[in-house]
């Protein structure tokens, strides 16, 4: 598997698929569950009460807490280091077979499952599966990365993916509610998820990557906008999501606003999307598939 850099063209292997890292083991505590829910401002009791069997719920996308390490570690493997701060999040879903509790032993495999060209560079899908210490699955993440600028090596000559998801449905808002991002957004967000990206938290990096600024994370976006999904839809309660699935159109800066839109029920699921104060989409394609648990 190889990736090569150079001043004149940047590329990514066509044959990085199918690489694989893990099984990586991880602990969830309750501390890193309270962190990681009071990053996204939540304050529902639900999320801080250790006196609770099984302890502070977890937030429906804290998956994305452990399931870092092993992101980092494959793509250490297949993306030489230069290349690595221009990844993107693109496209997230999430399957949570049980919600994580404090005190799990989590063990993650990851994989990359495609490459694909695209307008603005390459698609890189991975898979995350996670089991708790008896082998019972815990949550299945793909998530795709776009790496801006990277041309895809050795493909086969066709027309470049479309960054974008196509003709938008359109669908009744039902409510709306804009949430502000403070400036220190990204660092307190790093350091409660344990997810450290430095195109998050420092200007350099993030230029050096074709980018204005630092940029929130995806997974904090729609972290933020799920919320929102679980309170107007869910009661608030957390452990009702049983599947997550959206697209990033746009970044977040800091400090900004963006406003998450709810779009109804369609056949069990609960669609969502999030655009940003010129009206732009943020975030699209969201859905929700709430469970009886």
């Amino acid at each position: 598997m190889t990736t090569r850099t150079g001043a004149a063209r940047r590329t990514l292997a066509a044959d990085i698929v199918g690489a694989s890292v893990g099984p990586l083991r991880t602990v969830v505590d309750a501390r890193w569950l309270m962190a990681y829910a009071a990053a996204l401002g939540e304050t529902d009791p639900r999320y801080f009460d250790t006196l609770a069997a099984g302890g502070p719920r977890a937030h429906p996308v804290f998956p994305v807490c452990y399931e870092w390490p092993a992101a980092v570690a494959l793509r250490d493997r297949t993306v030489a280091a230069g290349l690595q701060p221009l990844g993107v999040h693109a496209t997230h879903h999430l399957v949570l077979h049980r919600p994580p509790r404090a005190g799990d032993a989590l063990r993650t495999i990851a994989r990359v499952l495609e490459v694909a060209p695209r307008r603005s560079g390459t698609l890189v899908v991975s898979r995350f599966e996670t089991v708790d210490a008896g082998g019972n699955p815990v949550s299945t993440t793909d998530y795709g990365s776009v790496y801006r600028g990277v041309a895809l090596a050795l493909a086969e000559p066709r027309p470049p993916g479309r960054d974008a998801e196509g003709p938008r449905e359109t669908r009744r808002v039902r409510w709306q509610e804009a949430i502000e991002v403070a400036a220190t957004a990204g660092h307190i967000y790093t350091e409660c998820a344990r997810i450290w990206n430095p195109i998050h938290t420092d200007v350099a990096v993030a230029r050096s990557a074709g980018l204005p600024g630092p940029i929130l994370h995806g997974t904090a976006t729609l972290a933020l906008a799920v919320s929102r999904v679980v309170r107007r839809e869910l009661g608030g309660d957390p452990a009702r999501v049983a599947e997550i699935r959206g697209r990033f159109s746009g970044m977040v800066s800091f400090p900004s606003t963006f406003t998450v839109r709810g779009q109804g029920h369609d056949g069990g699921c609960i669609a969502f999307d999030a655009i940003g104060p010129d009206g732009a989409p943020v975030l699209s394609q969201g859905v929700v598939i709430p469970c009886d648990r």
